[in-house]
């Protein structure tokens, strides 16, 4: 976005006047000429200057142009919901009377700039809602004394709150909920009295407690869900008599239930759901408060008179209330924690349901019934017949709360039943599916979803992102999913994911969660959290129960018939499965026990062992290409198509079974990019494992760089490489259609081609080796020398640990050794400390290799200052990948390189070499080393 003029006609100068209709400003990036709302003001010489601008939800497109420097005088910019990307610039904190700043809801990535910090009379700071920033907030921002309200949500901020925030004496509202903070809740945040509105989620490494509330009785809205708070639900809480809306949801709260809670004046809704409150529910309740969720709870007890009230939206679903009590809601009888209905003594074997929609449909030979009850914000609905149920909580915060379904006249791509996917359930925080009275054994699951909310164009309302958590029978099988990103970036199109899962007590939950990722507020009528079009569960087995419920008036020679009938259909059936089977089976033995498969043959083949065995003469010595942690490569020619690959026999380590093991490979094979590694197809027979990639002509880098191969690597094939190896790293990063982490970034994992061009490999293989892998506190998987601190000493795992290794390999290409060696003098036996001292003592240029002859000495320079960025001990002060990718392109300044960590001396090498042998003290797993032969 860029200003080009700024045209007056006649003179509007006289006092405060908005300017008439024909000033224009004008966009060069698309030619857009539109009537912002701008007031200027005279000075005493007659000069008009602009003092208010407004330009939101206006489609522009662009960065934040530098013209807007010339209105020095301006104090209040608006320029929300629009389609704005690129930085926040840093002088925006040249305004020095600046009042309202609000550039929310566009797509603006990097740091926020600390030149923040100098509008000390800003009021209003809105910088939250579907941003990309990264990075902490600047403890600058602690300067702006005069500041009322703080919206800093949904923005991709990191690290912990800085104190010096308790400088904002005047802060009334602070919206800093779906963020990435880490550590504890700001205790700080207590001596901000005057706050009405706190929201703050999502904060999940670090215990905290209720303390720091004590003297916040002014809050009207308070919000602390999912922060991982341990304590008591305090007394002094009625002392809140200003609080309308209270949600602790999502904790580990204990104790007793607080009976003055249910009669505070003002309060219309309260979360307590999924922590462990003690007690029963009290006899009195407030006629205002009308939105209740204690699901997941261990309350017991009977229910109070008031249960019964029409005007209450309550759920206590996952309780511990007797069954027997004549006044249980209807309902919960199938839904507290013991489930009692039809435990032993199953009806069902499958369901279908069109999620949110107002009629049952058949699609594909199976009934999805429709699922059209009206659910609330603390709510729950079970079938007549006891076959399903659901259960939903949570607010859409500033939205509409009318029900929580959503429809869409489109016709929906991807599919051949378009009307399944004009209807979808939402939850903006808890949405529960359960099946129940099922016959145990193992079950597919079928989850089909269409993103029928944010349109393909290139408005604000583009820029919203749902992502959310999915969980069966308690167990997460996918982590920050993104409809979207599923559907290669396109709305209105269906998908479907298949689960296998299996059923113990009869009983099955299917759970969508929302853990704050992704935005909150596009667009303002309540579309984040989960969203599920259709579900259906098929057995893996054949049924013993006749899916039908209980009927004692069924007429007996019916019954005698239709058993016959069923019994010679059974048999028939059979008959064709063995004939398939037998089939199958010479063609490719797992497709019948596993029909997840069939869809991944959508990306890669499927390969039998003996044909892999035949490829590689026998995993035959003479063609072994190297062996890792990960498992060993052999060189393989596949018979069928002369095809020549790499085949990676899995070592015997890994952890997952046949259902994590076809899960994982198949969100591996849907990562294509020119810089990493293909895969081709996977094989499982029995115990073995096996993957088949790409065939990569000039083996590894660390080969190419320290082996005796006779391949010299000019400056431009090393420049390549770098930059090469950055966007694959910022594509698995940032713009795959799942997050993945490498974890073990080293020369030996970069594969080069036939013209040298860089291939990631091994990525998405932790996962197969690690099921319980989080975001954080994971099992350490890495090689000494490229791993990150705070990853080796603290288990603490985020993309940083990636650029870290990134960096280590940078220095690694520019001066042709290794990270560690024991043949070099004690100076320089660690890369990483070595290049450190050169660049102090300002010897840069003697770390570069003694082969290269011939180089750009600014271009190397500028790229060894990345990776001096890259290979910061703190990982806030890392770049992101994809910045890396623009720094090394030109497109983003370096700035100044830093220095040498103080406590840099501090980190023994010397005891971090021993990594991977004692696990007493840093519990790595195996370490990934890998040697090309």
């Amino acid at each position: 976005m860029s200003i080009i003029s700024w045209n007056t006609t006649g003179d509007p100068c006289s006092g405060n006047a908005t300017l008439p209709t024909s000033q224009n400003l004008n966009f060069r990036d698309d030619d857009v000429k539109f009537n912002p709302a701008i007031l200027c003001r005279c000075d005493s010489n007659n000069t008009c200057h602009i003092i208010r601008l407004k330009a939101t939800n206006l489609q522009i497109v662009g960065t934040i142009p530098d013209e807007l420097t010339k209105f020095i005088f301006l104090n209040n910019l608006q320029i929300s919901k629009n389609y704005l990307t690129g930085p926040l610039p840093s002088f925006i904190g040249s305004f020095s009377d600046m009042l309202y700043l609000s550039v929310g809801l566009n797509s603006l990535s990097g740091s926020l700039p600390k030149e923040l910090g100098n509008l000390t009379k800003l009021i209003s700071l809105g910088l939250g809602s579907r941003n990309n920033f990264s990075g902490p907030i600047p403890p600058e921002l602690g300067n702006l004394a005069n500041l009322e309200q703080m919206y800093i949500d949904s923005n991709g901020l990191e690290g912990e709150v800085p104190d010096t925030l308790v400088n904002l004496q005047k802060l009334k509202i602070l919206w800093a909920s779906d963020n990435n903070f880490g550590g504890r809740v700001p205790e700080f945040l207590g001596n901000l009295t005057r706050l009405t509105s706190l929201r703050l989620g999502d904060i999940t490494n670090g215990s905290s407690t209720l303390a720091f509330i004590r003297n916040m009785n002014s809050l009207n809205t308070l919000i602390l869900r999912n922060c991982m708070i341990s304590d008591t639900i305090p007394t002094y809480i009625e002392e809140f008599s200003n609080i309308t809306y209270l949600d602790l949801s999502f904790n580990n709260l204990t104790g007793k239930l607080p009976s003055s809670l249910f009669n505070m004046p003002q309060l219309t809704t309260l979360y307590l759901g999924n922590n462990s409150i003690s007690d029963s529910l009290p006899d009195q309740k407030a006629d205002g408060l009308e939105n209740i969720d204690l699901s997941y709870n261990q309350l017991s007890g009977r229910f109070p008179k008031w249960v019964a009230r029409t005007n209450n939206a309550l759920n206590v679903v996952a309780n511990n209330f007797a069954i027997e009590t004549n006044s249980l809601p209807s309902g919960l009888r199938c839904l507290q924690r013991d489930v009692p209905c039809s435990r032993g003594s199953p009806n069902y074997y499958s369901f279908a349901i069109n999620c949110g929609g107002k009629e049952s449909i058949t699609s594909n030979g199976t009934i999805y019934e429709s699922d059209e009850v009206n659910l609330s914000g603390a709510s729950y609905y079970m079938t007549s017949t006891q076959r399903w149920a659901v259960s939903s909580v949570g607010t859409f915060m500033d939205g509409r709360n009318d029900n929580y379904a959503l429809y869409t006249s489109k016709n929906i791509a991807n599919t051949s039943d378009s009307i399944l996917f004009q209807s979808a359930r939402s939850s903006p925080s808890s949405l529960r599916y359960y099946g129940l009275g099922l016959e145990n054994g193992n079950y597919t699951v079928a989850l089909q979803f269409s993103e029928i909310q944010f349109p393909n164009d290139l408005t604000w309302l583009s820029f919203g992102k749902r992502i959310f958590d999915i969980y069966l029978q308690g167990i997460l099988v996918e982590n920050e999913f993104d409809i979207r990103k599923e559907s290669s970036e396109r709305s209105f199109s269906a998908i479907r994911k298949m689960y296998l899962t299996s059923v113990t007590n009869n009983f099955l939950e299917i759970h969508f969660f929302w853990a704050g990722k992704g935005t909150c507020c596009i667009p303002f009528d309540g579309s984040y959290g989960s969203l599920i079009s259709a579900i259906s569960i098929t057995p893996n087995f054949v049924p013993t129960v006749s899916n039908q419920p209980p009927n004692t008036n069924k007429n007996t020679t019916g019954l005698i018939v239709g058993i016959t009938i069923g019994v010679a259909a059974l048999l028939i059936i059979l008959a064709i499965g063995f004939l398939m089977w037998r089939r199958c089976k010479r063609r490719n033995v797992y497709r019948y026990n596993f029909p997840e498969l069939n869809e991944l043959t959508i990306a890669s083949g499927n390969f039998s062992y003996l044909e892999l065995k035949n490829a590689t003469g026998d995993f035959s010595p003479q063609n072994k290409l190297g062996e890792g942690g990960f498992g060993v490569v052999y060189m393989g020619r596949l018979t069928k198509n002369d095809r020549t690959v790499a085949v990676k026999e899995l070592a015997a380590g890994s952890s997952q079974g046949k259902q994590q093991f076809i899960a994982e490979v198949s969100i591996i094979s849907k990562l294509k990019h020119r810089n990493l590694v293909n895969l081709y197809g996977c094989c499982y027979e029995g115990n073995k494992r096996l993957l088949v990639y790409e065939y990569m002509e000039n083996k590894s880098l660390d080969k190419a760089l320290f082996g005796n191969t006779g391949l010299h690597l000019d400056w431009p094939t090393r420049y390549k490489i770098c930059l090469g190896t950055a966007k694959g790293l910022a594509y698995l990063h940032e713009e795959s259609r799942c997050r993945i982490i490498h974890r073990d970034i080293k020369s030996s994992n970069i594969l080069l081609d036939e013209d040298f061009n860089p291939k990631i490999s091994d990525f998405g293989l932790a996962k197969l080796y690690d099921d319980k892998m989080t975001h954080i506190m994971t099992k350490v998987a890495g090689t000494t020398g490229y791993l990150a601190p705070e990853y080796a000493m603290r288990g603490h795992l985020t993309e940083k640990v990636d650029v870290y290794a990134f960096g280590i390999v940078i220095l690694e290409i520019l001066s042709g050794r290794s990270v560690f060696s024991l043949k070099l003098d004690e100076d320089k036996k660690y890369l990483i400390e070595w290049a450190w001292e050169l660049h102090e003592a300002k010897r840069d240029i003697e770390m570069v290799d003694s082969t290269l002859t011939t180089f750009d000495k600014e271009e190397l320079k500028h790229v060894m200052g990345v990776a001096f960025l890259c290979a910061q001990m703190n990982h806030l002060l890392r770049p992101t990948m994809s910045r890396v990718v623009s720094m090394l392109l030109g497109e983003a300044e370096l700035g100044e390189v830093p220095s040498k960590p103080t406590y840099m001396s501090d980190w023994s090498f010397d005891n971090l070499s021993g990594i991977g042998q004692t696990s007493s003290s840093f519990p790595l797993g195996n370490t990934q080393s890998f040697t090309f032969t």
